[in-house]
């Protein structure tokens, strides 16, 4: 049985979702980041970093692994049979390019686009655009390949997953997918797949409020508990 000490994160759904494509059984262990759970001496022993996703193999001796990235090669590997990482090593390392993608790229400046556009204490326009921008001219990245191929590294793999937890979010980051009509159909692929659904509701369904129409309270609640989660 495999552990899964994760929360409703992208880097937490790309974790559930490999799970999820693989039809691996697991049990999962939320972590509430809000609490400081994530800092607590039994989480640090499983990921001496302090962040989620992290599992724990107990069918492999109890092994520990950290790292979304590095979760999701495992558990591709422990399955062992090719499917969402390839066994040849052209296409492993068309898995990777794009995984590396995500990990070096998209995860970090929509990240940082989350913080400054959502959570951080005063406007600073120019850095928002900076990340907004960034991130958009990433999707355009993204856009290209996608007109070229109907899967990023050419059939379905833990690329498309690593991407794709981040740009669902893209709506809560401020970052438009409008004129990029290979991506949007990429995005749609992506949302109707059950294991993708069942993944992205782990550890349980999140729901962003929406600027427009959501109530303040409840935008400002979110607000709120990530500016907290910045101090940690």
């Amino acid at each position: 049985m495999i552990d899964l000490y994760t929360a409703a994160t992208p880097n937490g759904w790309k974790a559930s979702v490999t799970l999820e494509e693989l039809e691996l059984p697991y049990q999962v262990k939320p972590v509430n980041l809000g609490a400081g759970e994530q800092k607590q001496p039994e989480f640090l022993a499983i990921n001496p970093n302090g962040r989620i996703p992290a599992l724990v193999d107990h069918g492999n001796g109890g092994f520990a692994v950290f790292e979304s990235g590095a979760i999701m090669l495992y558990l591709c590997e422990r399955e062992g049979s090719g499917r969402l990482l390839p066994q040849d090593a052209k296409g492993r390392s068309l898995v990777m390019q794009w995984l590396m993608f995500q990990m070096g790229g998209i995860g970090p400046m929509q990240g940082q686009a989350n913080v400054f556009f959502r959570y951080w204490g005063e406007q600073l326009p120019e850095v928002i655009a900076r990340y907004q921008n960034e991130t958009r001219r990433l999707y355009e990245v993204l856009e290209q390949r996608l007109s070229q191929s109907e899967w990023l590294a050419g059939a379905y793999s833990i690329a498309d997953i690593a991407n794709y937890c981040w740009v669902r979010i893209r709506g809560w980051s401020g970052v438009s997918d409008e004129g990029l009509p290979a991506l949007q159909r990429w995005i749609a692929a992506m949302d109707a797949r059950p294991a993708v659904q069942r993944g992205c509701a782990v550890p349980e369904p999140l729901q962003l409020p929406d600027a427009e129409t959501d109530a303040e309270a409840r935008r400002e609640q979110v607000v709120k508990s990530a500016r907290n989660l910045l101090q940690r």
